[in-house]
């Protein structure tokens, strides 16, 4: 297998070809979890992978429960399908909350206040509220909790890390907290052994082909518990060996054909992107910087057959936004007009 196919199949398996999955959730489902930085722009990541979609659709997910936003998995923002996201916490609660702690100390912020505040704020969700962080502050101030906006906002975070707590409906522009179990109640427990196998599962088949460090990365797990995944799910899987790494996929993967152009245009931190630690299959040492910052921030990129060649930025005005290409290179005419119906595509997800 050379680069072109391997890119060919991740395309496929990221649901960025042709699929049969036709809801947003199924979507999620699918992927496990996506990165979901920047909700507005986060949202075309799931309505990307759909036809006929708009913006209003992840709405409508996210403010039913049928798709959850919270800090899982590495500690930054996820959406994760509610079958997934108790069994999903589970597995990587243990290693979150001491990266949290660790934020706390460095920022010193006092801890006992935080520990106090946490079962406070349990208090005010309770009966199916969903409150903005704004709304928290306010409450806690009532309650001679003065709190500064650092201060506020490591408790909910604490508070995302013990499970008490996620992302709910919106309101307006703003987005709220609501509590978990009255959310999204708890169907089953699932031990730990179960929960890498599925976690391996979906990785592996929605990501791959991918590396043991990519699984690594991308669940914030530690790499002997990522070995024993893999040993969990190898029979069902194949290793192949391509540019001198090896990579895993799923063992009856078809490969779609390479004498077609894929031309895409995907959010900032999207999956196909960010969930490689290792990215030289998709961008050029070159223009890496161009998308792609040392500091984890990452452009809305312009993909090629899977290659990132150009950044994209979405310009508001009314009615619906004009979305504006950079290539990094040179491009002609011809290989700018692949772009127009994903523009188009673009344009009409965020119409109002």
């Amino acid at each position: 297998m050379n680069s072109i196919e391997l890119l060919n199949i991740r395309l496929y398996n990221h649901l960025l070809l042709s699929h049969e999955i036709e809801d947003p959730q199924g979507i999620v489902y699918w992927m496990g979890a996506m990165q979901s930085q920047a909700l507005e722009m986060a949202k075309w990541a799931i309505g990307a992978r759909l036809e006929d979609k708009n913006i209003e659709d992840i709405n409508e997910v996210l403010n039913t429960g049928k798709v959850i936003r919270t800090h899982i998995l590495r500690p930054t923002w996820h959406f994760v399908s509610a079958e997934d996201i108790h069994w999903m916490f589970d597995l990587s609660s243990p290693r979150l909350k001491p990266i949290y702690r660790s934020y706390a100390k460095a920022s010193g912020a006092n801890e006992s206040l935080i520990h106090r505040t946490v079962p406070v704020i349990e208090k005010l969700l309770m009966g199916g509220k969903h409150l903005t962080r704004q709304e928290i502050g306010t409450l806690l101030s009532e309650q001679d909790l003065q709190l500064d906006d650092r201060t506020l906002h490591l408790s909910i975070s604490y508070a995302e890390t013990e499970g008490i707590l996620v992302n709910g409906r919106q309101k307006g522009n703003k987005q709220t907290f609501t509590l978990l179990e009255e959310w999204v109640p708890r169907r089953e427990t699932i031990d730990k052994e179960e929960a890498l196998e599925r976690l391996a599962r979906k990785f592996f088949t929605s990501h791959g082909p991918a590396a043991i460090h990519d699984f690594i990365w991308w669940s914030g797990l530690t790499i002997t518990q990522c070995r024993q995944a893999i040993e969990m799910i190898k029979s069902d899987f194949i290793c192949e060996t391509i540019n001198g790494r090896d990579f895993w996929m799923k063992n009856d993967i078809q490969i779609p054909p390479t004498d077609e152009d894929y031309a895409l245009l995907l959010p900032p931190f999207d999956e196909f992107v960010v969930s490689y630690q290792n990215r030289s299959e998709i961008i050029e040492d070159h223009h890496y910087a161009k998308v792609m910052t040392k500091n984890g921030l990452f452009s809305p990129t312009i993909i090629l057959n899977g290659e990132i060649i150009g950044s994209w930025k979405k310009v508001a005005q009314k009615g619906s936004p004009r979305i504006e290409l950079s290539f990094f290179e040179k491009t002609t005419k011809k290989k700018q007009d692949l772009f127009k119906s994903e523009i188009k595509r673009l344009e009409k997800f965020y119409s109002t």
